[in-house]
């Protein structure tokens, strides 16, 4: 059985985000949690319609408490299209620290850029923007003894992101791990632990597809365990190398696979300083994997609104896979620890 360092299993919550299409507030998302004896909840992306009001923090923080919830939250991206915009970044990054505190969450989310194409700068000088705008609200973090947790996202690979969180200090940054998004910059999940282990302070589980195509390799997050990720090897990793993390299941399904074209020249432009054993030992998950053969409805595209006719579908999509991927951190990965006790 894989258990923490201490001999209890790793806390298990879910990503409130992975649950975006039923439009919940933020007391629904919590009840949720606490009907399936979960241990926390990740409020990312709040639909709820009081989300930036001071007065409902309080309430999601006393709430949280009532039910024995463990919440972590914060923003979205930091990183401005254009240096002129960082003093305004950091307006809205203080922004949402103080709704973290308020909210009793140790940490603030952090999300640097949608994906490598669209960081606002060569890689080095994105990097130097981050870095820039951390060390800004350095003050707050400190006031409020919270961190900046970056997410690992689809624009930097984690030797990258280790040098963001050593140049704007441990003290006060760290990382948001998410397994579902290392394949998109051609990187191994399990890689990207064992490199940035010593800065992980929240760690999100989504699985992938990873196949080989005639461009390089097409990705699709599925649900959890019915993709090409060993999943108990690494959450057996993670209790190792983590053990004080809490871990939460984050799907983001229904969208269709995404072509890397990793094969085309102008494609490495984005990654001048790659490492070919990191590449090496992601390919070997794409020549292992293949499509997806489940059912599953595609409707869910970034960008483009949820069609009327698919909206019932997706809601009961996402609501089936948060369920059934739960049941699978409980059963298959003992991850957990409350729905163990009796009720």
């Amino acid at each position: 059985m894989m258990a923490s360092m201490h001999g209890s299993p790793l806390p298990l919550g879910y990503n409130t985000y992975s649950l975006r299409a039923l439009r919940w507030s933020d007391a629904q998302l919590l009840e949720f949690a606490a009907a399936r004896q979960l241990d926390a909840i990740f409020l990312q992306d709040s639909p709820d319609p009081r989300a930036m009001d001071p007065d409902h923090w309080s309430e999601v923080r006393a709430m949280a408490r009532r039910l024995g919830l463990h919440l972590e939250t914060g923003g979205g991206g930091i990183l401005p299209r254009q240096a002129d915009g960082i003093p305004q970044s950091i307006a809205t990054l203080r922004r949402h620290i103080q709704r973290a505190a308020a909210m009793g969450s140790p940490f603030v989310r952090c999300v640097l850029a949608a994906d490598r194409a669209s960081l606002p700068a060569p890689v080095e000088e994105s990097m130097e923007w981050a870095v820039k705008i951390l060390r800004a609200v350095r003050p707050e973090l400190s006031g409020q003894g919270l961190r900046a947790i970056i997410e690992v996202h689809k624009d930097l690979q984690a030797w990258e992101l280790r040098e963001v969180i050593e140049a704007a200090g441990r003290d006060i940054a760290g990382v948001y791990l998410d397994t579902g998004n290392p394949v998109f910059v051609l990187e191994h999940p399990m890689t990207t632990l064992e490199t940035l282990a010593p800065y992980v302070d929240s760690a999100h589980l989504r699985d992938s597809v990873i196949y080989e195509h005639p461009r390089g390799v097409a990705v699709q997050w599925v649900p959890l365990g019915e993709g090409v990720i060993d999943f108990r090897a690494f959450v057996a990793r993670l209790a190792e190398l983590c053990p004080r993390v809490h871990v939460y299941h984050k799907p983001i399904t229904g969208r269709p696979p995404a072509v890397i074209p990793y094969l085309e020249q102008d494609y490495w432009k984005m990654f001048p300083r790659a490492r070919a054993a990191d590449l090496a030992k992601f390919l070997d998950l794409a020549r292992r994997g293949r499509p997806y053969e489940g059912r599953m409805v595609v409707e869910d595209i970034p960008g483009r609104p949820v069609p009327e006719a698919f909206r019932a579908a997706i809601q009961h999509q996402q609501l089936d896979h948060v369920e059934r991927g739960l049941e699978y951190a409980k059963k298959e990965l003992n991850l957990g620890r409350r729905w163990r006790q009796p009720a």
